[in-house]
């Protein structure tokens, strides 16, 4: 066979898998709209906008939803990924800092995960920030746990400002700013911040969109290089980063975008 029929034969044969490479997809996303118990991932997106104006295609958008609020009750505990993290948080206290900002905090999930590890610290302070209608069941169920003295919420994140440490599980990726240009705006920023379970590719930030059953949010992916940058900008250096293996990110028909780890950091401030 020459050269300019083997190209015509590759060609065939893939405008024969293209269809069915569409049908595959097709199938997926009908998958991601229908989903009401997994975590999902579709498309790819140069903006926050553009991510945000596709969610609002497949229905309800966001975590500030009543049917979201009750969705992690079940989570309060102490997971494989979180153990960096509850290691950064004890070496906190140990070296005297004392009130936490929990970004994205939900009910307290993991002060509650944390509390034997932190135990020797009763005098710590933790503050959960997340939307309104999950601070408000927080609220309702730390008050009924008795928590109120050590645990508190706000659904205002400059309310954080002054705070010793500040901690981002899973949620850098679900706000619409970098957490450089939301703490450019603190008087007092934390002294150190530990952040885990944030998705970093290794070459290219975007947007894509993600279903968590309940709803559909943007979501962020970015470079470590430009996640560091924004928080160098603010006097922060990295003194550790580790890999979260358990998490995946999988988005159909894009293995280029796709993430089989997650990742951490602690920074601190220089003086």
């Amino acid at each position: 066979m020459n050269i300019s029929a083997l190209l015509h034969s590759l060609a065939d044969r893939l405008d024969d898998r293209a269809p069915a490479r569409a049908r595959r997809l097709e199938a997926e996303r009908e998958r991601f709209v229908r989903n009401r118990g997994d975590n999902l991932f579709f498309g790819v997106y140069d903006s926050w906008a553009d991510a945000e104006r596709a969610a609002k295609e497949y229905g309800a958008v966001g975590y500030d939803q009543s049917s979201t609020v009750q969705m992690y009750e079940a989570r309060v505990r102490r997971e494989q990924h979180d153990y960096p993290a509850v290691y950064w948080i004890q070496r906190s206290a140990i070296e005297g800092l004392r009130s936490v900002l929990d970004v994205g905090g939900n009910i307290g999930i993991k002060y509650l995960a944390f509390r034997d590890a932190l135990a020797p610290w009763p005098d710590m302070r933790w503050t959960v920030h997340d939307v309104s209608a999950v601070v408000e069941h927080g609220r309702k169920l730390a008050a009924e746990r008795g928590d109120g003295a050590s645990l508190s919420f706000t659904d205002r994140f400059d309310d954080g400002d002054g705070c010793d440490l500040l901690f981002a599980s899973g949620v850098l990726q679900y706000l619409p700013d970098t957490l450089g240009s939301l703490l450019a705006n603190w008087q007092t920023k934390p002294r150190r911040i530990v952040i885990n379970t944030t998705p970093i590719h290794p070459e290219a930030s975007y947007f894509t969109v993600n279903s968590i059953g309940t709803a559909f949010c943007p979501y962020r992916v970015q470079t470590q290089a430009s996640l560091v940058r924004g928080l160098a900008a603010l006097g922060y250096r990295v003194r550790e980063n580790w890999t979260n293996p358990a998490k995946l990110l999988q988005i159909p028909g894009r293995p280029d975008r796709s993430l089989t780890s997650y990742s951490g950091f602690c920074l601190d401030r220089s003086a």
